[in-house]
């Protein structure tokens, strides 16, 4: 029941749309499952909306930076240590007891969230909601693999990417249609409970994973269970080399030992050199915090609105949904190096276009005009701005950045021209309102917003086809076949703490180093993942495990043209 490690091509796709039609039992499975992905993408969503009206509810998330980072980042803390509890319980409970923990962990985070009197609470159930998440990631594709068909199992695993991509896009709308409800963000983050619910109903009328079964010594109800699945005269073949596969996995040595041995080993060493390098490089050019903060980002482009910035952002979730679904059907007609080559420098370009645009915002932001602030009352106007020993060099940016009390009341007849830094309440906030001025507490008003809006799209086109599905790939092909888990399994975990660091830092490298500085220090840090995969990854299109664990044993030197050169043949050529 071992999985293959090559993405499903048209023709595997055709065979899988004809099998399932056949029998649809093997559908209802992998769908019902697979909802685990859409839980892990609209908790990734989400939350990039529903930010924005947690801030206006309390106005500590607003004022402080942290607790904004830490409402994101605490659902991927609960998703390592989830993942981690996630692989144990998959051994010693079974596959479908994890998915129903997973969902009810998930349910009663939603509700946490929804019925949160207060910014700690909200915490509690973003790291609830984590837990289930970090189980359903371990969980999902695994009952999928094991209660597939061989033949379309590839094909059946990516539906759970697939769902990931629609969870996202589907939290996007979501958040956009409820802008106007009572609740706003309560709504956003409860109704996540609802497809959880529908998982664990559905999972309670399906079977455990049949290889699980094996391992349990329940002969008879894995067997069912294949028979179910694949047709009479390929069920005894299925049943021999299952138990095969499972004789030959008890007989390998324990997760530690492994672990030891792996390290000591020179070939799974170099693999893991490559597979940590794009799974960290894949968090650090950026991608979660666009995907975590992309309606903050809209607003710091001078998009006020909430609901303005959701309806920008919901483009760059549809072209990152559209992007991830082309690059899947395309992906094997390219090297994996040379895609994730050619997908950084689209990603250094647009970083750093994102950081001069945010340098242009800051330059040409409007001036601020001591009569404009005065109109609204001296007791109105920003404490910050009137202590300034040189008001006359304030501008927009200088305002909404001088304390977590300023705010920047656009000019009535302009919103390009100068006006008001007033002090944030609410009804001061009320006055700027009523006399349909724009109210502005994250970025300014400016003429390039819509430049940032498009930078982002070209930026999730670029990292789609390379960066965001090459990595995946590189992990299931680098490492030996004895090692693929463990080695999967440490490269995946960098990928979440590397997930955690860029989301729990992001806003407070915005205050420090603002945006301008911020774009331009993850362009450093794409051009670092750059380098390190032009030395470290190598080629791996075409080969079969043998002959990726000989190019590893000799060595390859990294050419000009992004192609792999054994170190052997390098020597033989002097």
């Amino acid at each position: 029941m071992e999985g293959g490690t090559s993405k499903p091509d048209k023709t595997e796709f055709i065979e899988c749309w004809r099998t399932s039609w056949e029998t649809p039992y093997i559908m209802r499975l992998a769908l019902s499952a697979g909802i685990g992905g859409l839980l892990f993408g609209y908790d990734t969503g989400v939350i990039s909306g529903a930010l924005l009206y947690i801030r206006d509810d309390f106005k500590s998330v607003d004022r402080q930076t942290w607790l904004q980072e830490t409402i994101v980042s605490m659902a991927i803390a609960g998703a390592i240590i989830g993942a981690a509890v996630g692989g144990w319980m998959n051994d010693k409970y079974g596959r479908k007891k994890s998915i129903l923990l997973a969902d009810l962990l998930f349910f009663c985070g939603a509700i946490v969230m929804c019925a949160a009197p207060a910014p700690w609470m909200i915490i509690i159930g973003r790291v609830l909601v984590g837990l289930g998440v970090g189980m359903a990631s371990m969980t999902s594709p695994l009952y999928i693999s094991e209660a597939s068909p061989a033949r379309i199992r590839e094909t059946l695993v990516s539906t759970n990417g697939l769902l990931i991509i629609g969870g996202q896009f589907l939290a996007y709308l979501i958040n956009l249609a409820f802008t106007k409800a009572p609740g706003t963000w309560r709504w956003m983050v409860g109704i996540a409970g609802v497809p959880a619910l529908v998982q664990f109903i559905l999972m309670l009328s399906l079977p455990e994973s049949p290889r699980w079964l094996y391992r349990n010594d329940k002969v008879k109800e894995a067997n069912a269970i294949l028979e179910k699945i694949y047709p009479p005269n390929e069920v005894e073949e299925e049943i021999r080399a299952l138990q095969s596969s499972i004789e030959a996995e008890k007989a390998e040595e324990g997760f530690f030992s492994k672990l030891k041995s792996a390290w000591g080993n020179v070939v799974v060493r170099r693999g893991l050199y490559a597979g940590i390098t794009v799974q960290v490089a894949q968090q650090f050019v950026g991608i979660n915090i666009i995907m975590y903060y992309c309606p903050t980002i809209v607003q710091l482009a001078g998009f006020a609105s909430n609901k303005t910035a959701l309806a920008l952002s919901l483009i760059t979730s549809g072209l990152n949904a559209v992007s991830s679904i082309v690059s899947m059907f395309f992906v094997d007609r390219f090297e994996r190096r040379r895609l994730m080559i050619i997908s950084m420098f689209g990603i250094i370009i647009c970083l750093i276009a994102l950081s001069v645009m945010f340098h242009e915002t800051l330059v040409h932001a409007p001036p601020v005009s001591s009569l404009e602030s005065l109109h609204f009352g001296r007791n109105s106007t920003c404490s910050s701005f009137l202590q300034a020993t040189d008001i006359s060099s304030w501008n927009c940016m200088s305002c909404v950045k001088a304390s977590s009390d300023c705010a920047f009341c656009a000019n009535g007849d302009n919103k390009y021209h100068p006006g008001a830094c007033l002090a944030i309440t609410d009804a001061i906030q009320g006055s700027c309102r009523k006399e349909r001025r724009t109210w502005y507490t994250e970025g300014c008003p400016t003429k390039f917003g819509i430049f940032v809006v498009l930078l982002l799209g070209l930026y999730i086109t670029s990292y789609s086809p390379g960066m965001g599905t090459v990595p995946s790939i590189v992990n299931s092909e680098i490492y030996p076949l004895r090692y693929r888990g463990v080695g999967g399994g440490i490269a995946a975990v960098s990928n979440w703490v590397s997930n955690l660091i860029v989301s729990e830092t992001f806003l407070t490298l915005i205050e420090v180093l603002g945006s301008f500085g911020t774009f331009l220090l993850f362009a450093g840090f794409s051009f670092l993942g750059l380098v390190a995969i032009f030395f470290l990854v190598p080629e791996t299109k075409g080969l079969q495990f043998e002959e990726v664990e000989k190019m590893l044993e000799k060595g390859f030197k990294p050419n000009i043209c992004c192609c792999n050169k054994p170190a052997a043949e390098d020597e033989d050529s002097k």
